[in-house]
């Protein structure tokens, strides 16, 4: 399969979003040792764990790669054994988890909490604030890739090209502000333990069974109505993410290197929506107004460091459509990317 063609089945699409470009074996071969993924079972989880595996194998680079979850389906155990990925079953959050874990040089922590906040806050804040430090303290010589998120920043006009690393941050509810919370927790053991870390600030990954474009696909298919409250966005295939996030390791250093992860263009609502009623055959409904500003940041960082994006926002939209038209298979997971009051 090239990068050209859409992704007929689940198959496939675990294929390319676990693709590695060049540049992500070039930088796996600059750094030693294992990769330990922490909260390998999400949604980027596998893929990224299964493109670690792939770029290591590309550079003939000689290493374990772990990934580290509870792993409640264990259809997702299996497919990342098949994939030459070793796994372990673990509760982070469960009192010595983390003493039970082997050692690596080489952490990826996707470990977050976003869904269920503003009802769980203590745990949202356990999970997004408190582990950090018990990680950053069980591995302290330990180089860093740590994912974060765009909300951090808050709401940015959209006359603007969005936020930059260099912002201020803004946070907005439960989520975001206990999110800023796991940055502060890892730069701070990052000075005190001359710890190298990258930051990963995503903005919406998008593989064909979840994100952005599929909740409004689905939609305007479905002939519901498009919400307009959140006007703007950037969105990333998941594969570009997985990429970037893993040469970032290459880039770790201290005080952490802070990215934007996302697609390079500002996206209307309105425009994606009415470019899938011509691709689905189908007239948009929206309901609300645009506002002034948006969840939107600046990938321009990124882009210096790995390129641009090889799946542009086009290619994207045209693979989310021939999916969804096909019935393609959904983890009915929406990403409530409408939300302007940081409410998740």
């Amino acid at each position: 399969m090239t990068l050209a063609e859409a992704p007929k089945d689940e198959q496939a699409l675990e294929a390319a979003i676990s693709r590695p470009p060049a540049y992500v074996a070039e930088a796996l071969a600059r750094v030693d040792g294992d990769i330990l993924i922490l909260g390998a079972g999400g949604k980027m989880g596998p893929s990224l764990s299964v493109m670690a595996r792939r770029a290591s194998d590309m550079a003939n680079v000689k290493r374990r790669v772990l990934a580290v979850s509870r792993f409640s389906n264990p259809a997702v155990r299996d497919y990342l054994a098949q994939q030459g990925v070793e796994t372990v079953s673990c509760d982070l959050m469960r009192p010595g988890a983390l003493d039970d874990l082997p050692d690596a040089p080489n952490i990826v922590y996707m470990v977050g909490m976003k869904f269920g906040a503003t009802e769980q806050q203590a745990r949202t804040w356990a999970v997004n604030a408190w582990l950090p430090g018990a990680v950053c303290c069980r591995y302290p010589r330990s180089r860093m890739v740590v994912f974060s998120t765009g909300n951090i920043y808050g709401l940015t006009p959209v006359s603007h090209t969005g936020s930059k690393e260099t912002d201020v941050p803004d946070p907005q509810g439960e989520y975001a502000m206990s999110a800023l919370g796991r940055e502060r927790i890892f730069e701070h053991f990052a000075q005190e333990q001359a710890m190298p870390q990258s930051v990963i600030r995503l903005n919406y990954a998008c593989d064909l069974r979840y994100g952005v474009l599929v909740d409004i696909a689905g939609k305007v298919l479905a002939e519901r109505p498009v919400s307009l409250a959140m006007g703007y966005l950037n969105t990333i295939w998941q594969g570009d993410a997985n990429a970037m996030a893993l040469a970032a390791l290459a880039h770790a250093a201290v005080p952490p290197l802070v990215l934007n992860v996302t697609g390079v263009r500002m996206l209307a609502v309105r425009e994606v929506a009415e470019r899938f009623g011509e691709l689905l055959g189908k007239r948009p409904v929206f309901e609300g107004e645009e506002a002034p500003d948006a969840l939107l940041s600046d990938s321009a960082r990124a882009v210096s460091l790995f390129g641009a994006p090889e799946i542009d926002e086009d290619q994207l939209m045209a693979w989310v459509a021939d999916w969804v038209l096909r019935g393609g298979v959904l983890l009915n997971k929406p990403t409530r990317f409408e939300s302007r009051d940081g409410r998740f």
